[in-house]
């Protein structure tokens, strides 16, 4: 049976039946609400003109919010949630929201083509620091607790500018907190009982023009509509599938989403394990990851920007292979291992054996992949050295040109024997890829220069690299001699470096000393 899409948006339950499967949240908005607030800037979810919030209600009853970008996000996706623009701001007694105030007082916008998206950046985080820290809402100084410079601008990573130079929107984003509030934030307990009455217990089941569109609940339920209609499309967080509309103007055929499967939103630690469902969020998922390898943090921080994390999931990531995706050099590097589920048949491998070729997966048609799961730091693994580089032209929000990671078990009575050495790359070649040669120079080697030198060397018999708009096949490989080369200045028995940061004055100091020699 076709259900309409129903969904919370201006202070009322809105129901949409005759939108297509693939129409984005951002159409509806500009053409069919005329809300023309959020602003169309490169329909691929790079500029964040389009920065809308969504609410979700959370199983404790409460309701998330997340910022997310609405030229890449589909309409039926939304069925059950909260939808908030730029309008929803205004106050009852129609005076600014503290966010639009700090901005019009900090000078923080020229063109104002870009500022809606800011703004719902900046709502966004106004909301989850209003929430934690202040029960009472924002109004007044003492109140709500002011997130730190570097927080605001993560929360700012996916909103680009061309006039202001970042610096008074920065400034606003701290001012927000200290302008009275005659109404913040939201009432979340109001919210989330309105989102309860929409809320399905069963498969969401949406058509428009014989395209189809299920949000099952349940693995089963999405493992049978796979199995039934193997060619159904598998979506997830529309990061990169929503592209292939707008930008490729793909017909994607049936849909189904698995966004509202529970079981798949879940992680759960064990002893040895850090299972991450494939439903999980980027932002999520690195959480997570963070508290067992802090090593990780800055890859967390520069994969993409925090409304693609908020949306996209590792498990769509991992699915996609691209080879210049940031999340697969680091897993593999850990040991990961992917689940896949087909039919009834669950099956697992190692990430790195499911890429086969280009694009190719070792999955069956039919085949989707259900959680991943990353050994944890126990037994021999205590003493595991472990680190990620990205190469790109902008530090936040860029496609990597060279994605590397490096791992091994410190050995002996000072650490200075390496075992199971793992070493992969993205951008390297045409799928995420471990270095063998390179392995096999460290394994059970001494970690010494001399030693690090030669797996440099080896590293040319791995690798390939192409040439092409982000760098050169001899850039990529230089850059990935170097990374290897940085791995061992940090995790070197006698390495003073704290375990988290490099002192690029002191290995910078010595490097020079060490050509000089």
């Amino acid at each position: 049976m076709n259900q309409p899409i129903r969904f919370y948006h201006r202070n009322a339950i809105r129901e949409v039946s005759d939108a297509g499967v693939t129409r984005t949240v951002l159409q509806y908005l500009r053409e069919d609400a005329r809300c023309t607030g959020t602003k169309e800037g490169c329909a691929e979810g790079d500029c964040g003109a389009c920065t809308v919030v969504v609410g979700e209600r959370t199983a404790e009853g409460g309701v998330s919010f997340k910022a997310v970008n609405a030229c890449i996000q589909f309409l039926p996706t939304l069925d059950g949630k909260a939808l908030f623009t730029v309008e929803d701001l205004r106050q009852p007694d129609g005076s600014l929201h503290p966010v639009q105030q700090a901005m019009v007082d900090c000078h923080g916008s020229q063109c104002g083509f870009c500022t809606p998206g800011f703004v719902m950046s900046m709502w966004s985080l106004y909301e989850k620091h209003g929430h934690e820290h202040a029960p009472q809402g924002c109004a007044g100084k003492a109140q709500c607790s002011v997130p730190s410079r570097d927080e605001i601008a993560n929360a700012l990573t996916g909103n680009l500018c061309r006039c202001t130079g970042y610096r008074p929107i920065l400034d606003a984003a701290e001012q927000m907190f200290r302008l009275d509030a005659p109404k913040a934030p939201v009432d979340v307990k109001a919210l989330a009982a309105s989102l309860a009455t929409i809320e399905r217990g069963e498969t969401f089941h949406y058509e428009h023009r014989g395209q189809q569109f299920d949000a099952p609940r349940t693995v089963e339920a999405l493992a049978a509509i796979k199995a039934a209609r193997p060619n159904t499309r598998i979506l997830a967080g529309s990061t990169d599938i929503g592209l292939w509309v707008t930008k490729q103007m793909r017909d994607l055929g049936d849909i189904v989403y698995v966004g509202q499967v529970e079981a798949m939103r879940e992680i759960d630690v064990s002893d040895e394990w850090i299972r991450i469902g494939a439903g999980v969020t980027v932002e999520r998922g690195y959480a997570e990851l963070v508290k067992h390898y802090p090593e990780l943090e800055e890859m967390w921080l520069r994969f993409a920007s925090l409304p693609i994390r908020n949306a996209g999931t590792l498990g769509g990531n991992i699915a996609n292979g691209s080879p210049i995706g940031d999340s697969m050099p680091g897993l593999i590097a850990l040991g990961a291992r992917v689940v896949l589920r087909g039919g009834e048949v669950e099956r697992e491998l190692p990430l790195e054996d499911l890429y086969v070729a280009y694009q190719k997966k070792d999955m069956a048609e039919h085949e989707f992949v259900l959680a991943l799961k990353v050994p944890t730091r126990s037994g021999a693994r205590a003493n595991l050295k472990f680190r990620t580089y990205k190469i790109s032209k902008r530090f936040d929000s860029d496609i990597s040109a060279v994605c590397a990671a490096f791992s091994y078990i410190a050995d002996g009575e000072h650490g200075e024997t390496i075992r199971e050495p793992r070493i992969a790359f993205g951008g390297m070649a045409a799928t995420p890829k471990r270095a063998s040669h390179a392995e096999a120079v460290l394994a059970d080697a001494q970690w010494h220069e001399a030693t690090a030198q030669a797996a440099m060397i080896a590293l040319g018999k791995d690798y390939a690299p192409l040439s092409d708009m982000r760098a050169t096949s001899e850039y990529r490989l230089e850059s990935a001699k170097n990374t290897l080369y940085r791995f061992w200045l940090e995790t070197r028995p006698h390495n003073p470096l704290l375990p988290q940061a490099l002192n690029v004055r002191a290995v910078a100091a010595e490097s020079a000393e060490s050509s000089a020699v």
